[in-house]
């Protein structure tokens, strides 16, 4: 008899438990990640199930202590502008999915937003010769299928998949504070570009007892064909009559990437009706360093590269890789409650350009069942974006970026609320 009640208590409905914290798990990551690469609607038993999500986060990240590091190009301190600013913006994480179960094989369809960033600090603050407003977003549509067989006590899945990526966006600083009838001094570049990557992973389970382990590796995704323009029409050519790009549109191109990762997933029933369930994401994030851009008329004769005498621009971040640990435990109240709570650890993925330090992060929420066909999730999260500075660092390629501005920033919220409706047939 307990092992049957075991069993009743730790079925389908207990998988979903794992899912109510860890949907919010890459809030606010490092890196540009956003909702990042989700496959747990694979997993789901039904023979054919949809999800709609979304996901609202709430970073509060303020800069102090704004010193301009670099007067030759005109002091912003001394022209009033402040010494503090609000780097970070809100923003949305959706995510849609449908997966659809053939005997041994599974197979999911989706759209997610693997990537992103919003900061919009203004023009009127110290740092503004470095940022006045970034934006970066991402559309990807995903398919990816599983095989499984029986192995022992349960299941084992090969995973493959493919998907298309679309990244675009937009940086914009100020080039030259300068009187406001020749204009506003500022510089924006828009940029767009996509890709192809591949997933491959595996996966055992264990259903009885609500075990699953599962290994997945997301490749990189080749952005070779980033493009877009240098606007520099607010920045006149008198300031410096030997740069052809002042005063004009210029048509760029660059090249880089969406790095690959790897994502290691646990979760098994630990008495009936509890659930523990566990993460490790690592992300090469490593492989963004200071990417350059230059004048479309240049490629081909002359390789773009950091200290390329044809550089217009560049993005200079200098990631080092992310790693994200999360730990959690549910509990099933009954066949319509459950709910569940987790504590995530990201950690930061700058090296003194950005405020992307360490993250430590709570997150939890209730999954309700009106009936087997219908679940509807509901959670929330609040985290400690973690103090620091930003200064100038030395690259790999010994060239030193960072030196327009410094700032410090304390210990700053973040928060979070998810919601998400899984409809199954």
């Amino acid at each position: 008899m307990t092992i049957l009640r075991h069993k009743a208590l730790l079925g389908a409905g207990c998988f979903s438990l794992a899912l109510i914290g860890t949907a919010m798990n890459s809030a606010h990551a490092g890196g540009l990640e956003r909702g990042g690469y989700d496959i747990d609607l694979l997993f789901d038993p039904a023979q054919v199930t949809g999800e709609l999500s979304g996901t609202y986060v709430m970073p509060q990240r303020d800069l102090k202590n704004a010193k301009d590091t670099d007067p030759t190009d005109g002091n912003l301190n001394a022209l009033g502008k402040s010494s503090t600013a609000r780097d970070t913006e809100s923003y949305w994480v959706p995510y849609g999915g449908i997966k659809i179960g053939m005997g041994p094989v599974d197979c999911l369809g989706d759209y997610s937003q693997p990537i992103g960033a919003f900061s919009n600090p203004g023009a009127n603050w110290a740092g503004a010769q470095s940022n006045v407003e970034t934006k970066v977003e991402s559309k990807a549509f995903s398919a990816t299928c599983s095989y499984k067989m029986d192995l022992s006590k349960g299941q084992f899945r090969f995973i493959g998949g493919v998907f298309h990526e679309d990244v675009s966006g937009f940086k914009e600083q100020l080039v030259a504070p300068i009187p406001a009838f020749l204009g506003t001094g500022i510089g924006r570049l828009d940029l767009e570009g996509d890709g192809w990557g591949w997933r491959a992973g595996v996966a055992y389970e264990i259903p009885d007892i609500a075990l699953r382990a599962s290994l997945v590796y997301n490749s990189s995704v080749k952005l070779d064909n980033l493009s877009g323009t240098l606007d520099l029409t607010q920045v006149p050519g008198l300031i410096n009559p030997a740069n052809p790009l002042l005063g004009n549109v210029t048509d760029v191109y660059g090249a880089s990437q969406v790095p690959d990762s790897v994502e290691l997933k646990l979760q098994s029933g630990i008495a009936p009706g509890w659930l523990a369930f566990g993460s490790i994401k690592w992300v090469n994030w490593s492989e963004l360093q200071s990417i350059p851009f230059c004048p479309t008329s240049t490629q081909g004769l002359v390789a773009c590269t950091t200290t390329s005498p044809v550089r217009a621009t560049s993005l200079d971040l200098l990631y080092r890789d992310g790693w994200t640990v999360s730990g959690g435990i549910g509990h099933k109240f009954n066949d319509q409650w459950s709910g569940a709570a987790v504590l995530t650890w990201d950690r930061g993925t700058t090296t003194g350009l950005s405020a992307q330090t360490d993250t430590w992060t709570v997150s939890g929420g209730v999954a309700y069942t009106p009936t087997q066909n219908i679940e509807i999730r509901l959670g929330g999260a609040l985290g400690v974006l973690t103090s620091g500075s930003i200064h100038s660092v030395v690259g790999s390629d010994g060239v030193t970026y960072g030196t327009d501005y410094t700032a410090d920033f304390g210990n700053d919220l973040v928060s979070a609320v998810s919601t998400s409706l899984k409809v199954k047939w």
